[in-house]
Order: C-alpha cells, then sequence, then structure tokens
C-alpha cells in the first residue's frame, strides 16, 4: 500500500509502498482510510519538535487525524463491523488503566499515538483497536469529518472543559481563527451562551469567524489587545482561547484576561513568561489543553451530524503531500488540509 514515510528530520517525506497491516490481536481493527487530516503538529513532527517526545523509531507513517470505513476487525470486536463508516481518536488505549477507568484515556499509561510514536493514518490502511473507533452517522463522509479527529477533538475538549465558567454575560476571546480556531468557534456557538471575540491577522479567516457565531472580529494589527479591552469595557475577557500559541500570543493572550480569567493554551511552540505576583495579584489561570477523551469525540460527532459544527476543508490526493504541507507551511491554506488516498 502507499504511505507517507518520513525517513528524517528536517527533510520532507516521501510516499511510497509498504507492506500492509494485518489484523491479529482480538481487538483490533483495519480501516481504509477515507481521509488524512494534515496538522501543524505534522510540520513540527518534521522539523524535529516530536523526536525526543515520542521517541518513535525513523522510518514511519505519520497521520493522526484519521477516518474511514472498516476492512476488518479482530475476533472480540463487536462494537463496529467491516463496511462501517467511523473516525478513529488519535490514542489507541489500553482500558485498564487509573486513567482510561476515568474516562480520561488522553492520559492513558500504555497508549500507543498513531501518526506520533507509531505508524499513523496518512497512507491507505491504518491498524488500530476497537477502543479508538467512533461509529459515525451515516450523513458524515470521513474526509469531511477527519480533522475533527485531533484538531476539532482538541478544540472542543477546551471548549467543553470551560462550559461550567461561561454563564450568560461572560465574555471569550479566541486567538486565531485558522484550522483549529475555526472549530472552537463553532463550538462555543453550539454549546455556551458567551459573547466571543475573535482576533487574526487575516480579514478572510474573521470573515469566515462571523459566518460561525463571533459577535465581534479585531484584526492583529498591533493594536488588537488594546481593541479587546474596549469591547470588554476595560475588563478584560473571562477566558482566552489562544489556538496560536506563539510568535506573541502567550503575552498578549494573557494581557486580555481580566480578574480570576483563564488562558487556555491549545496552540503551542512558543513560551509562557508571566511574573509570579501577576498570577497571584489577580488570580489568573492558565490550563493546558491536550486533544480530548473518547467521549469528547463521540460528543463532536453529534454535533458535526446535527450540522452545529463543520470544516473549512482542501482535499489533496495523497501524493501530493508534499504541496499540502507547503500550502500550510506557507499560509496558502485556509481551515484544514485532508489527504484523501485512491480507493482500491
Amino acid at each position: 500500500m502507499k504511505a507517507v514515510r518520513l525517513h528524517e528530520y528536517d527533510k520532507r517525506p516521501v510516499v511510497e509502498e509498504v507492506p500492509e497491516p494485518e489484523v491479529s490481536g482480538p481487538l483490533d481493527v483495519l480501516v481504509e482510510i477515507g481521509g488524512a487530516g494534515l496538522c501543524r503538529t505534522d510540520l513540527h513532527i518534521v522539523e524535529g519538535q516530536w523526536a525526543e517526545k515520542s521517541g518513535v523509531a525513523l522510518p514511519y507513517t505519520i497521520g493522526h487525524e484519521n477516518a474511514g470505513w472498516v476492512r476488518a476487525v479482530g475476533t472480540a470486536v463487536s462494537t463496529v463491523a467491516p463496511g462501517d463508516t467511523v473516525i478513529l481518536h488519535p490514542l489507541a488505549t489500553c482500558g485498564l488503566c487509573r486513567a482510561c477507568r476515568a474516562g480520561d484515556d488522553v492520559h492513558c499509561a500504555n497508549s500507543r499515538f498513531p501518526g506520533i510514536d507509531s505508524d499513523g493514518g496518512m497512507a491507505e490502511l491504518l491498524l488500530t483497536n476497537a477502543r479508538s473507533v467512533v461509529k459515525l452517522d451515516p450523513s458524515l463522509r470521513p474526509a469531511d469529518v477527519a480533522a475533527l479527529a485531533d484538531a476539532g477533538l482538541t478544540a472542543y475538549h477546551a471548549v467543553r472543559k470551560s462550559v461550567p465558567m461561561l454563564y450568560p454575560g461572560t465574555q471569550v476571546v479566541v486567538i486565531g481563527a485558522g484550522g483549529l480556531g475555526h472549530i472552537g468557534i463553532q463550538c462555543l456557538a453550539a454549546m455556551v451562551p458567551s459573547e466571543v471575540i475573535v482576533v487574526d491577522r487575516s480579514q478572510a479567516a474573521l470573515d469566515l469567524a462571523k459566518g460561525y457565531g463571533a459577535a465581534h472580529t479585531v484584526v492583529a494589527d498591533g493594536t488588537h489587545v488594546d481593541a479587546v479591552m474596549d469591547l470588554t469595557g476595560g475588563e478584560g475577557a473571562h477566558i482566552v482561547f489562544d489556538f496560536v500559541g506563539e510568535k506573541g500570543t502567550e503575552a498578549e493572550g494573557v494581557a486580555m484576561l481580566r480578574r480570576a480569567g483563564s488562558y487556555f493554551v491549545i496552540g503551542y511552540g512558543g513560551h509562557i513568561d508571566i511574573p509570579t505576583i501577576d498570577i497571584i495579584s489577580t488570580e489568573i489561570n492558565v490550563i493546558g489543553n491536550l486533544v480530548g477523551s473518547y467521549n469528547d469525540l463521540s460528543e463532536l460527532m453529534t454535533l458535526a451530524a446535527q450540522g452545529k459544527v463543520s470544516l473549512h476543508t482542501k482535499t489533496y490526493p495523497l501524493d501530493a503531500v508534499n504541496e499540502a504541507m507547503d500550502d500550510l507551511d506557507n499560509g496558502r491554506l485556509r481551515g484544514r488540509g485532508i489527504l484523501v488516498p485512491e480507493r482500491s
């Protein structure tokens, strides 16, 4: 089968033939990939940022946002059958550790993360386990929802955590209305009564954000922190969701908070430097967000089936992975890039 393989850090991956994976364990699920999302994390993987954390041995197949059709299942699998349309939770978890038993499977003690620390889904087939597979509503196509497996899940997870804090009358800021942010804006519109302010450098992205439910949009032109403070009556936002997390948004996001506000870190790549006296004197919170649980993904798929969350996407054939990476790296890609293998 064809797969996108990374052979060396700081060099783009190549599409090559590799052996097809096969079902061998009782809980195995073999999935024919119908869409594999391209994430900025894939660029960071190629750059080597994840090398130490993942410990993965090169070469391997990248791709951690995957959806498709079940091809074959192990003898103990009863939740899906060949032919079912599915989206895959990015982690293959054990189900037996304390975190899994608490429903916090993103922190599974024995998980694999296909596309990060093991072979992923930028390929014609991916082998995973039954705990990772979410059966899709018949109205949803794999290529349309694949990026919700990680980008969408991460955005949903952050918003889901914030729900108890966002009562009527609260104001939230979304920094970055791109691949993750445009999903987060839709989740906010579907789940909380807050007034949503979106900040981005791109007017086109801000125009999309208006259609997704943003009450106000602000161009990031150097005066945007002041603009947000004006929109919040000089108080700042109750919550800031930073879907960028680098190149200055870290300090700007904290500066947009009101007293006792919360800065949700979703995008990454930068550093947070806050004087501890500022943290205690204003009681602000910094909250990290890592993917989301299986239940989070299942709930997100319900919103997708209801038409409340959708992806702005551009599709590419699997062979065009480096064209897609170039588009993402150079800011030409609006929304999410989806690699679609040719069906056999």
